[in-house]
């Protein structure tokens, strides 16, 4: 019999542009290797089922969570976090959006909502209200309610659209 957590796997992806060799348990999870092996905290593990958002990573252009996705599986991909999403400067005006229309409180949410925003936006640059609201709604945020959240990423695709940021 096999241990999931014993078994050790090889794997070699990019984290933020960044090579990355590992060796990591077989049922580790990534959202757990780049939070406890990498120190890249902004992406939380919160209800490890997939369906609050707060892991929401890109993987290989896609976002995804991070609790449904093992270490192993992200062998050869290409793996952004919300901090190389910041450090590259491509969610800035999202990012300034969300702090105008204070689309956020707690902030426990906020980094896998600005991943999946930006999911969003690099699919379909004019969303309507509604389009915003379906897209996020696998990503929860218990403090602001929702209407601040659709107003800043509203803001941000109107901003994009006229060549400008929010």
């Amino acid at each position: 019999m096999t241990d999931m957590f014993r078994d050790k796997i090889d794997i070699s992806l990019s984290v933020n542009g960044e090579p990355v060799e590992a060796r990591v348990p077989a049922g580790q999870h990534l959202i757990d290797f780049l939070r406890l092996d990498q120190s890249l905290t902004g992406a939380h593990a919160s209800c490890e089922h997939g369906v609050c958002g707060a892991c929401t990573i890109r993987v290989d252009g896609q976002a995804v969570r991070g609790c449904l996705m093992l270490a192993a599986q992200a062998d050869g991909a290409d793996v952004w976090t919300i901090e190389g999403l910041t450090d590259r400067a491509e969610i800035t005006d999202l990012q300034d959006a969300f702090v105008a229309r204070n689309a956020l409180q707690c902030g426990f949410c906020t980094p896998g909502m600005l991943v999946a925003a930006e999911d969003l936006l690099s699919r379909n640059s004019q969303p309507s209200r509604e389009e915003i609201r379906e897209h996020l709604s696998g990503n929860y945020c218990r403090c602001t309610g929702y209407e601040a959240i659709v107003d800043a990423v509203e803001l941000v695709a109107r901003s994009r659209a006229k060549g400008g940021t929010a």
